[in-house]
């Protein structure tokens, strides 16, 4: 019999409905027989049980009998179930019931003086004994006397501790995110970690059926408006659909989860799953500086840039199941050493680690230590993550110094003081904004031509910052590449290397050269972002669209300010394009490399190299999407570029995938000023001009 409460109104006033699912077994004498089973309630009362013993008088129609039902989260309902005898000779039936009392926060419940029906199946016989299966009631009410019954938990969502993102490990650290979880407060668990803390337990319970299995709690927090819980995934729990519950006082909702063998999440330095990672610095015994763009010390801490020929430490969780007890301190567990293929990919350089398992000394967590090789990219957004059995990590980005003596990162288009800056929690405000033209050919469609205005003022925080380097090719360094993974689910992203927050600049429009058709054309503005796009299709414009081209000309920015930022102006001038040697692949070997030959162009344009791969598993609202992404930048006057082996093998493999080789002129920097005052510290208006295909990557 299950429990369904649909609201809670004022004081002790319930409104729920009921279903039971129970058995019924004769007494030795056949003068009774013994009603068991379960109940479960959503919406405020929890889980229980219901027992009573049914008095067996064959002369009667139908027959009176006590009845209890135990709360598992304490307390009980009590009253009189009417069972018609009919139900001996199986097939549907209906049982009325009353709730006269209880005992607990139900102390003098009741249902009123109109009998509860519940109407279900029952199968078996007088000898061996009845089932009676899922009888379920309409809505009813219950007036308590005492006290109206605990708010009920809410779960929003459950994710693992490093990327912050679905599916959970057998053996790691996650989170469950909602309402009414725990009481106020912070409670750090030790060890042994246990089940349960103050009456608050989760349970992940098999969605086909099943015993449940409490995780092991290592906090419950509960403040300033954030309620969150975090345990230790037991390493015994088999890959499969879950239904996680939280119990706090009353029972939650479940919510559906999948717990997977194997998913590595990075921690990162903002706990955001994204961004900078937690990386420590060996420097000796003694001390382990924790990775920023310079070398400094705060709190009794040191910070300072990894380096190459450096032994780092990468902390993560999620590498997958181990033997033993995982709510204990762990004695440790190479998995690099027992079977798991683990490779940490630094700036699309793989290295094998020397150590990748569990962390002594803690539970559920990993650590990776690894030896940075002599000719490793630097940089402060050196992309990073760790590849397990072939599954990557969440993406997230170093910052390595150029050498030994170097005291901080380099990035372009940041002074060493600004990043010492970042590394003191300060902000950086750009203004990025973007003309692109690719024409292209794609498989059933053909000649596609795809023209766009796009741009955003952004507020970053260091640990963000590879976030502007993929909104603004300027902080990549020539000559290297940016490998970018991101995990969709239905259409939202729910993975990328860091975000930002963008501002608000009220309306800008765009003025363009003769034949462009952009005249006080405004951009539109969604969430502080601003575009406008154009795609023919067979030299034919898509209905609905603001018509215009890029031909060679001045475009013209101009911004009316918003309630952030004030008024910009800002120009750049599109002159003559390179031509690439040969045509874009139809097939692209990941593990050859690519090499791109062009003419054209002037020597210090910049040339992107963009392409991505994608696999899809599911449809509609449940399709998960993961895809990689590279971009490489080089200079036209390089007359060539190798897209490196490294960086090509973090692509999936696909039969489609897309491949585009763009230039565009020096961009122009403009400020604009801040309505909390100051000025931006950056801007830039860029172009990019090229083609691109969809190319198999193998």
């Amino acid at each position: 019999m299950a429990l369904l409460v649909c609201a809670a109104v004022p004081a002790a006033v319930i409104n729920t409905t009921l279903t039971v699912n129970a058995t019924g077994t004769p007494s030795a004498t056949f003068t009774s027989f013994a009603i068991a089973g379960t109940v479960s309630f959503t919406g405020g009362l929890g889980t229980g049980k219901i027992a009573s013993t049914v008095p067996l008088d064959l002369t009667a129609t139908s027959v009176v009998a006590d009845y209890t039902i135990t709360l598992d989260a304490g307390g009980t309902l009590s009253g009189k179930l009417t069972v018609p005898l009919s139900i001996l000779g199986g097939g549907a039936a209906t049982v009325n019931m009353t709730i006269t009392g209880g005992t607990g926060t139900y102390s003098g419940a009741t249902s009123g003086t109109s009998p509860i029906a519940l109407t279900g199946t029952v199968s078996g016989d007088i000898v061996s004994g009845f089932k009676l299966t899922t009888f379920t009631s309409g809505t009813f009410t219950i007036t308590t006397g005492g006290a109206p019954p605990p708010p009920v938990p809410t779960i929003t969502a459950v994710l693992d501790a490093g990327s912050y993102t679905k599916n959970i490990a057998q053996g790691s650290i996650f989170v469950v995110k909602g309402t009414t979880l725990s009481a106020s407060g912070f409670t750090q668990m030790s060890f042994p970690l246990p089940a349960s803390s103050s009456g608050v337990k989760i349970t992940f319970t098999p969605a086909a059926g099943g015993a449940g299995t409490d995780a092991y709690l290592v906090y419950l927090y509960n403040q300033g408006g954030v309620n969150q819980l975090a345990a230790v995934l037991p390493s015994s729990v088999t890959p499969g659909n879950y239904n996680v519950t939280v119990t706090n006082g009353t029972v939650s909702a479940p919510f559906a989860t999948q717990v997977v063998q194997r998913k590595l999440g990075l921690i990162t330095a903002d706990s955001s799953g994204s961004g900078l990672a937690v990386i420590q610095n060996y420097i000796s015994a003694a001390q382990l500086d924790i990775d920023r763009f310079t070398t400094f010390a705060s709190g009794g801490y040191t910070f300072s840039p990894s380096r190459p020929r450096q032994i780092l430490i990468a902390w993560a969780t999620g590498m997958g199941p181990v033997t033993g007890g995982d709510n204990t301190a762990s004695p440790g567990f190479d998995f690099n050493a027992n079977g798991v293929n683990v490779k940490v990919i630094v700036g699309g350089v793989s290295i094998t680690p020397l150590y990748a398992g569990r962390a002594p000394g803690l539970a559920g967590a990993d650590q990776i230590n690894f030896a940075l090789p002599s000719d490793i990219p630097t940089g402060c957004t050196v992309s990073f993550q760790v590849s397990v059995n072939g599954v990557l990590s969440n993406p997230s980005f170093i910052a390595i110094a150029p050498d030994d003596s170097a005291t901080a990162c380099v990035a372009p288009g940041y002074t060493t003081q600004q990043l010492r800056n970042f590394d003191n929690g300060g902000t950086y405000t750009t203004g990025y904004f973007s003309l692109t033209q690719f024409a292209m050919t794609l498989p059933s469609v053909g000649s596609v031509k795809s023209n766009s205005i796009a741009g955003a003022f952004s507020k970053i925080t260091g640990f963000q910052l590879a976030s502007a380097s993929q909104g603004n090719v300027s902080t990549i360094q020539s000559g290297s590449c940016q490998v970018i993974q991101a995990t969709t689910t239905g259409t939202t992203s729910v993975s990328v290397s860091g975000t930002v927050t963008n501002l608000d600049a009220g309306a800008v429009t765009i003025n363009g050269p003769g034949g462009s058709s952009l005249t006080n054309q405004a951009l539109t503005k969604t969430d502080n972002s601003y575009s406008l796009t154009n795609i023919e299709a067979l030299g034919v414009t898509i209905p609905g669209q603001t018509t215009f081209t890029l031909p060679p000309g001045t475009y013209t920015l101009n911004g009316a300010g918003g309630n952030d930022v004030g008024t910009f102006n800002t120009s750049i001038t599109l002159g003559s394009l390179l031509t690439l040697s040969s045509p874009l692949p139809d097939t692209v070997t990941r593990s050859a490399g690519l090499t791109l030959n062009w003419t054209g162009g002037n020597a210090s344009d910049l040339v992107e190299i963009i392409g991505s791969s994608g696999t899809t598993t599911g449809t509609g609202s449940s399709a998960v999407t993961n895809s990689t992404t590279f971009i490489c930048v080089t200079t036209a006057g390089q007359r060539t570029f190798t897209v490196p082996v490294a960086i090509l093998t973090q692509l999936q493999p696909t039969a489609t995938g897309l491949l585009s080789v763009a230039s565009g002129v020096t961009p122009a920097t403009f400020t604009a000023s801040l309505k909390a005052g100051g000025s931006i510290d950056a801007g830039a208006f860029t172009s990019f001009v090229g083609i691109g295909g969809t190319p198999a990557y193998q």
